[in-house]
């Protein structure tokens, strides 16, 4: 199962959260599975007085919290969650409306008022998306997303409508940062958040928080035995202003793919360490193209090697692609030094915006 897409498991051909929930209790009562509902019953959220700094990060944010409902073609859809951001925006992921229909998307709030959304702008490449509510319930206030990376450790906790169980809230840490991620675009998510905070179908889209109720990343995949994954914050930053402006986002494109650089292939070109990134392909065409030599099938020390763009250093494949998500925007000019037959040069390469046409895969993503 991809790790993009989770929420689309919830299925219904009537997208409601009663189905929803009717659905997962007929799963738990057949399957044995020993899972307790942690949903609140009318509304409520358990205030008996309990002193958790968890229990106040959920009374301040879960009001922002959505159920996103999705009406597909012939009736099917799928459930995800999402959060607002102010008083007419909703943030949830690309793959929990790609399928839907005109004024097929309705939300659910904690107070249990039903909204019906519209979608602004979407952006598959990042898995993001936004959605404009009219008349925003009065309990709702915006959450605030971060534009930092959150440190690896940190406590964080994960909000959103697993298994279409409402309002549920888990805890974990930040277990790593800068993940690239594949996507079923053809391009990889960079900069991705993992987390071994429960992640279940239908959190998609949720919010992932510091125990100060700020957002550090957009939950959008779950890969089992504690690992989940959000969008980073840094890069939800860049792309949701796009969204509601334009509708679309522009990311950079150079149009390589990539390879890490291993110890025998650093002595061969002449590192002292095994770090940089070897060029194995260069699109036709591309802003790389007479720019950047590709190695030759079965002569790995014939290709370019980066080991650095604008000055900072390429240890891996994940800094590369961050840097140029993150830092660059289509138009700019980026240096890149290179170690081209034995010998450190310096070359530019102009980026252009992304083309819609898939690139060739590789296996950690063609783009970097």
């Amino acid at each position: 199962m991809p790790l993009v897409g989770v929420a689309m498991a919830m299925s219904s051909e009537q997208p409601t959260r009663r189905r929803a929930l009717r659905m997962i209790g007929a799963t738990v009562a057949v399957g044995g599975l020993g899972v307790g509902s942690s949903v609140a019953q009318d509304g409520g959220d358990g205030d008996d007085g309990v002193d958790s700094p968890y229990t106040a990060v959920y009374r301040d944010t879960i009001d922002s919290v959505v159920l996103v409902t999705v009406a597909g073609p012939r009736g099917r859809g799928g459930l995800g969650s999402g959060f607002v951001i102010d008083e007419q925006y909703v943030v949830t992921n690309d793959h929990v409306v790609s399928s839907a229909t005109d004024d097929g998307v309705e939300l659910q709030f904690n107070t249990e008022e039903w909204r019906t959304a519209s979608i602004v702008g979407t952006d598959p490449y990042s898995d993001l998306a936004v959605l404009r509510v009219e008349n925003m319930p009065n309990a709702v206030s915006g959450l605030s997303i971060v534009d930092r990376e959150p440190a690896i450790g940190q406590e964080v906790l994960a909000l959103g409508n697993p298994f279409g169980l409402d309002a549920s809230i888990s805890q974990g840490i930040v277990s790593g940062v800068d993940r690239v991620l594949p996507s079923p675009s053809g391009f990889s998510i960079p900069a991705a958040i993992q987390t071994d905070a429960p992640v279940n179908p239908g959190n998609s889209g949720g919010p992932l928080v510091s125990l100060e109720g700020e957002v550090f990343g957009v939950v959008f995949a779950g890969a089992g035995q504690a690992i989940g994954f959000a969008i980073s914050p840094r890069l939800a930053n860049r792309v949701l202003p796009a969204l509601i402006e334009d509708g679309t986002y522009e990311h950079p494109y150079m149009g390589v793919a990539v390879q890490p650089v291993g110890p025998e292939l650093a002595d061969a070109v002449g590192l002292e360490d095994a770090t940089g990134v070897l060029v194995v392909e260069v699109v036709p065409d591309a802003p790389a193209a007479d720019v950047l030599e590709p190695a030759t099938p079965g002569q790995p020390s014939s290709g370019d090697v980066i080991v650095a763009i604008d000055g900072q250093q390429v240890q891996n494949q994940a800094q590369l692609l961050s840097y140029l998500a993150l830092e660059t925007s289509p138009g700019d000019t980026v240096d890149l030094t290179v170690v081209r037959s034995g010998d450190e040069q310096s070359v530019e390469v102009t980026l252009e915006s992304r083309p819609e046409s898939q690139l060739p895969q590789t296996p950690i993503g063609p783009e970097r």
